[in-house]
């Protein structure tokens, strides 16, 4: 006799096991079909890095006289952009590392975007060393190697400090990265066919979710943890040091490093949100990414900014208690000097603005959210280019000042720079899980067992 079909399941001796609707519905953001908005915004992203390209090959032919160098500015964009990117890529470490280590549970449905914007904008930001050095091909004479001409690297020059600093940071930033996908991948290879399916097998490293395979994948990000929660102080510390140890007015400050540090993880919070908030909603995450979660980001943005207020106010009060003339004429010209846009956009969007955040309703406000980390980016990129411009451009001797205004050149750079990062992440969307699956599963779990009492 012939056992009715809904029999047939529960009659298997190997019945498999009902799917959890985190792996749906998180991976259902790659396993759906690309749409036509998703190869378009791929596509403009693409022609943004083609234009870019072309433009770097022209200046690399002709020569950095076209990227508007000239006495006294030859810090400009390029610079700018380098200590941006640098300070994006903070906040992914501190969401991922330095929460982990203190056991923040609500980082889980942020941490892997996060991260994965930290891989990006470090590999966009070590680009602009390179392009600012103007002659690509000698950028070994960065690293100090035994070789017959004797040549050695001039450990003096803030160059080869970013060098040391930047690579650490990239390395660490995409073992820790990698390391975190590796459960997610075999979830994505047990449940894709054909290529997707062979490219997860080779990316997952043979994981079958064994307890000694769980015991040394949590033993390895709690290491890569420790070794990167110092890399988020010392990387834009030594950046930082690129300017105080120099003597141009405005520079040479011990508050620096903090100020940096501080800065970097505020743009970078911000810019977090700025890519998610439009995941969330396309992708329909919000049960996964809550107004909890936006929550808690917005305090961290409203620390900072507040933390990066005091120091905008502590650089004034720095200069005029110095009572160098130079160091006080520096500092009125940002404010009331050919530069005082760029300075007041600087002051409003990132200290004033966030104060807004004080009300818990704006906090969770998605539209308001989003427009203020847009222009909270905006004022942390003009923060870089007060700070680099105005100083270079207005030095001791009034005869050697100069107006610097960015040429073509640099403006296709710098598009292309912000396209670069797109792309990366718009690709990513469609080739790995954009939140952490085992880590949400666990966090389900924890909750089940506990009664949401944690």
């Amino acid at each position: 006799m012939t056992p009715p079909a809904t029999a047939a399941p529960a009659m298997s001796p190997n019945a498999v096991p009902q799917d959890s609707q985190a792996n749906i519905d998180i991976l259902s953001v790659i396993t759906r079909g690309a749409s036509l908005p998703w190869f378009l915004i791929l596509g403009l992203a693409l022609l943004g890095v083609g234009q870019a390209v072309a433009m770097l090959a022209y200046q690399t032919y002709v020569g950095l006289g076209i990227a508007g160098y000239q006495a006294p500015v030859f810090w400009a964009v390029y610079i700018v952009l380098f200590v941006f990117w640098i300070g994006i890529g903070h906040a992914g470490t501190l969401i991922s590392a330095i929460l982990f280590l203190f056991r923040a549970k609500w980082r889980n449905a942020i941490n892997r975007s996060a991260e994965a914007m930290t891989v990006f904008a470090v590999l966009t930001a070590a680009l602009f060393p390179l392009i600012h050095i103007g002659r690509l091909w000698k950028f070994y004479f960065l690293i100090p190697y035994p070789n017959q001409r004797g040549l050695w690297v001039n450990f003096k020059s803030p160059l080869v400090w970013d060098v040391f600093a930047v690579n650490t940071y990239m390395t660490i930033s995409i073992v820790f990265f990698y390391v975190g996908l590796i459960p997610d991948f075999a979830i994505a290879r047990d449940r894709t066919t054909g290529i997707r399916k062979f490219v997860y097998s080779i990316l997952s490293l043979g994981w079958q979710g064994k307890s000694s395979q769980w015991k040394a994948h949590n033993r390895t990000v709690l290491h890569l943890s420790g070794l990167a929660t110092p890399l988020v102080l010392s990387v834009h510390s030594v950046i930082s040091w690129d300017f105080a140890m120099s003597i141009v007015p405005g520079w040479h400050t011990t508050i620096f490093a903090p100020y940096f540090v501080a800065g970097a993880v505020f743009g970078g919070f911000a810019m977090v949100l700025v890519v998610m908030i439009p995941v969330r909603r396309i992708y329909g995450l919000e049960e996964y990414i809550t107004d909890y979660h936006l929550d808690n980001m917005s305090r961290f943005i409203l620390l900072t900014s507040t933390i990066c207020g005091y120091a905008y106010a502590m650089e004034y009060f720095i200069a005029w208690y110095s009572g160098v003339e130079f160091e006080q004429t520096s500092f009125w010209l940002r404010a009331f000097g050919p530069y005082w846009f760029s300075t007041w956009c600087m002051i409003i969007f990132n200290a004033v603005l966030p104060q807004l955040l004080w009300f818990k309703k704006l906090r969770t406000n998605v539209p308001f959210l989003f427009v203020l980390c847009v222009l909270i980016n905006i004022g942390m990129w003009f923060e870089r280019y007060v700070i680099i411009i105005s100083s270079l451009s207005r030095e001791y001797v009034p005869a050697a000042w100069g107006l610097y205004i960015p040429s073509f050149a640099e403006l296709s750079i710098l598009t292309g720079s912000f396209c670069w990062f797109s792309m990366f992440f718009i690709l990513f969307l469609k080739g790995g899980p954009i939140i952490a699956i085992y880590e949400i599963k666990e966090l389900i779990i924890h909750e089940k067992a506990h009664g949401g009492a944690h």
